[in-house]
């Protein structure tokens, strides 16, 4: 690690993730990273970008959004398990992070294709575009489980490349995504939380990779994180069928076009590069 601060926002950052329905206060993540409270509130946010609680209410909520579309559990249980044990109030931090009430997200179906009633070509349409893509270096962290727990990696990645000043040798933000959900077992998925790098080696700890150039459908996604697995059936259940194109027998890889700290959960927009022959 390049120093002792970088270590411990890395730990208070696990924690949060370890422990959303934990006791999260700036007093409580101060004894995690072992610092005084008026000097951590200084640290994390000059490093990350933001208070520790803005992070632990947007982890909190990201981690809402997801159950909620992945499981049946209780609404009221589900904000007791992610830190609000009081539903009025996890009712309103959610509603004003995602411009929709928890009901409303989960009718919706913003992740699934698991959805009941999703049929096959019934997947929303996004529109998707075909063009040449140029090679990618990039540098990442392996995840290793659910896509869509790969935030915390994510966090970690950030909170590196903050802590040893990299973003100006960084491109886009890009997670790679090597086996299929629909058949690989869950805590068996690989991953990677990374971004194109421009410098010479490799970050300390960063795993250096490379994304091949070429023919590639881009289905241009508007929304939140969640969404995003529905919008991989619909790029393989509406447009390929129709498209007369053959996917290449590489991975696909998203590439995030604003950061989810300063933009609102419906506004985000990610780009999900499918590689063609």
């Amino acid at each position: 690690m390049a120093n002792s601060y970088e270590t411990r926002i890395l730990r208070v950052l696990e924690y949060i993730h370890d422990n959303p329905a934990g006791d999260l206060s700036l007093d409580a993540l101060a004894d995690v990273a072992a610092m005084s409270r008026f000097h951590w509130h200084r640290v994390f946010r000059a490093i990350t970008g933001e208070t520790c609680a803005q992070a632990v209410r947007r982890i909190r909520l990201h981690r809402a959004a997801s159950r909620l579309v992945q499981t049946d559990v209780p609404v009221a249980q589900l904000a007791n398990d992610v830190g609000y044990p009081n539903l009025n109030s996890f009712e309103r931090a959610f509603s004003d992070a995602y411009g929709i009430s928890p009901a409303a997200f989960r009718k919706a179906g913003l992740f699934l294709p698991a959805h009941p009633y999703f049929k096959a070509g019934d997947y929303p349409m996004h529109p998707v575009e075909t063009r040449t893509e140029p090679a990618r270096r990039i540098v990442a962290l392996k995840h290793r489980g659910n896509y869509a727990e790969i935030g915390r990696s994510f966090e970690t990645f950030g909170a590196l490349c903050e802590s040893r000043k990299l973003w100006p040798q960084m491109g886009p933000v890009i997670g790679l995504y090597l086996d299929s959900p629909d058949e690989v077992p869950e805590q068996d998925l690989r991953s990677y939380a990374g971004a194109e790098y421009r410098g010479d080696a490799a970050p300390d700890g960063m795993e250096d990779l490379s994304i091949p150039g070429g023919k590639t459908a881009v289905l241009r996604y508007k929304g939140p994180y969640s969404g995003i697995h529905a919008a991989y059936h619909s790029l393989f259940g509406n447009w390929l069928p129709d498209s007369g194109e053959e996917p290449a027998d590489r991975p696909c890889y998203e590439i995030y076009l604003n950061d989810p700290r300063d933009t609102p959960p419906d506004e985000l927009l990610t780009e999900i590069c499918l590689p063609l022959k």
